[in-house]
């Protein structure tokens, strides 16, 4: 980039920070209505909930503020780009982004876009952008040579199994019947599927048990919607209550960066703390290092509502006989619950005296 390329995006920190929000919100109101394309990648939840904006938000300040040395950002880059290769975004998607964000820029800063300003931040973002795309690559090439395939693939589900009250776990075989390859523990797939009205929507999903060469598995919480401004799941409640055994679903290869890192050390322990289903990730790694570090210790704290939203009971129990090394400690926020058998060893919200 050109030296005063630099100065001027320096100087927009301020003002980004200042209409962060409001830039994101218009960003993909503008990118949503110009290009209904690319909606099949969001999530409309997270839009609802703002989640979406603010994440935008932080992002273009962040690169504001390191325009000069974008490599600090790296570490929190490589989640975004392992979420880009989930979805399937591709070079070809960029262009839309940029042609909407400087429009963005031009409607919400007003006066403040001038011509070197919008001119800064086009190199800025086709520099950026090409960041992206040439990490991004890197990805596809590894998921292409690691598990066979790009995009999705058509699965068969094998088998429903009910974790709790409102989890249930999903397996699922490639409908070809070839091997699967290992997966790193705690990584996750994306999961593509038809809505009643036709559409299509895809959403990513943990993979919640250690690899195996025939099946995957998700388990997937219901998102009933009790509140009139949070509407329910549409992909967990299809998942839920409409697809069965026998039917086909399509994925693309498991990818993510939040894995298991064993420390060198075997008399280091691991510690998991979980809350209702976003154990899954960590079930998948607690598997995994029970089987391949029998000499470290595993401790896991399950959090849950009540024993009806307590999943894995059973699964975990198992795992509890056989392994000496790993310790299971349930925490519940309420001591209701149907499942009155189910023990556990305490009760009330994580908090400093615990």
């Amino acid at each position: 980039m050109k030296p005063e390329t630099f100065d001027i995006i320096h100087q927009t920190v301020p003002l980004l920070e200042q209409h962060g929000e409001q830039l994101a919100d218009c960003f993909y109101k503008n990118m949503f209505r110009n290009n209904p394309e690319v909606n099949v990648f969001f999530n409309p939840a997270h839009q609802q909930s703002g989640a979406q904006q603010h994440a935008l938000a932080s992002v273009i300040c962040a690169y504001a503020r390191h325009i000069d040395n974008p490599g600090q950002l790296r570490q929190a880059l490589e989640v975004i780009f392992h979420k880009h290769v989930s979805l399937g975004i591709k070079p070809e998607h960029y262009p839309i982004v940029g042609n909407n964000l400087l429009l963005t820029l031009r409607e919400v800063l007003g006066e403040a876009a001038t011509t070197e300003v919008i001119d800064s931040w086009t190199e800025a973002y086709g520099v950026l952008a090409g960041i992206f795309i040439d990490r991004e690559d890197d990805l596809y090439q590894q998921q292409l040579i690691k598990h066979g395939w790009n995009g999705f693939k058509a699965f068969t589900l094998i088998r429903r199994h009910s974790e709790s009250s409102n989890i249930t776990s999903f397996y699922l075989r490639p409908t070809d019947n070839k091997s699967l390859k290992a997966y790193l523990p705690g990584q996750f797939i994306t999961l593509k599927i038809q809505l009643a009205d036709g559409s299509q929507a895809m959403r990513n999903y943990s993979l919640s048990s250690a690899p195996r060469e025939d099946h995957y598995r998700i388990s997937v919480k219901k998102h009933a919607g009790e509140l009139p401004d949070h509407p329910g799941g549409v992909v967990s409640n299809r998942l839920h209550d409409n697809v069965q055994v026998g039917d086909q679903l399509l994925l693309a290869p498991p990818i993510g960066n939040f894995i298991l890192r064993m420390p060198e050390a075997v008399n280091m322990p691991l510690v998991f703390i979980a809350g209702g289903v976003g154990i899954t990730p960590l079930l998948a790694m607690l598997h995994w290092g029970l089987v391949h570090e029998p000499d470290r210790s595993f401790t896991l704290i399950q959090l849950a509502k009540n024993n009806d939203f307590l999943p894995f009971y059973e699964e975990l129990s198992v795992l509890a006989r056989t392994y000496p090394n790993f310790q299971w400690h349930i925490r519940l926020s309420q001591s209701s619950g149907s499942q009155s058998l189910y023990l556990h060893d305490s009760e009330g919200y994580i908090d400093k005296a615990f």
